[in-house]
């Protein structure tokens, strides 16, 4: 299987991270992707950018160093009915938007309220992608999530850093594989993402892949083995 672009990624700007977007393009390049994506956390994330900053993203250029490039962003989920901390009329100017639950910004809640709180980010049509649902910081009903993104056609993200001991997240070598049990039940589409927040993370896609490979999981639900998956996610709104 191969993974030709990754969505997921930091730059300085988060602030919890250490490269540029020059360095993080120069990366993806050398490594050969397709595209990269960059999608810095908003703005309730201790550190990060003010709005201002994402609706710049327009002085990017569509193509650098021959990778194409995405503008998105990493809402945090604030609330247990999936409140965003970014309005829709921002989120609209992006390519996409990840939707994630973060310890800074909501404390984690019962089974049921974390399982509400991501499902009703993915009822946002901006939401194209649920970051890192594999954290058992955050229990959540994972046969609930993988239904609500296939009625929602929201991809789940296959994180390669969760399992890295990087992030603090925990459980993700046993949460992953029953995620992808579980897609493949009901056909989810999947999206692998480094999670990059330093520039030779990005397109360091190895984890993901070796779970997507594990489970034989169908490439044609895998969003990273083809471009034209890509922007059928992008546009589903």
């Amino acid at each position: 299987m191969k993974l030709l672009f990754d969505l997921h990624t930091h730059t300085i700007t988060s602030g919890h991270a250490f490269s540029t977007l020059k360095e993080n393009i120069e990366e993806a390049a050398r490594k050969g992707l397709l595209a990269m994506g960059t999608s810095d956390h908003s703005s309730a994330m201790e550190g990060a950018p003010t709005p201002k900053f994402f609706k710049n993203y327009r002085a990017i250029d569509r193509e650098i160093m021959g990778v194409r490039i995405y503008t998105g962003v990493e809402v945090n989920i604030m609330d247990y009915d999936g409140l965003l901390d970014m309005p829709d009329s921002l989120l609209r100017t992006m390519d996409y938007a990840i939707a994630s639950l973060h310890s800074a910004c909501i404390e984690s809640g019962n089974r049921e309220e974390n399982t509400r709180a991501i499902i009703g980010a993915m009822r946002n049509p901006f939401v194209k992608i649920i970051g890192h649902p594999d954290d058992d910081r955050y229990p959540i009903d994972l046969e609930k999530v993988v239904r609500a993104a296939a009625l929602h056609n929201v991809a789940l993200e296959i994180n390669s850093a969760s399992p890295s001991g990087k992030t603090g997240r925990i459980g993700a070598a046993k949460n992953i594989p029953r995620l992808l049990e579980l897609g493949k039940k009901y056909s989810v589409h999947v999206i692998a993402g480094s999670d990059a927040h330093i520039w030779y993370d990005v397109g360091n896609l190895d984890a993901a892949k070796n779970f997507l490979e594990a489970a034989a999981y169908p490439e044609e639900l895998v969003i990273n083995t083809n471009l034209e998956y890509m922007a059928y996610i992008l546009n589903k709104c």
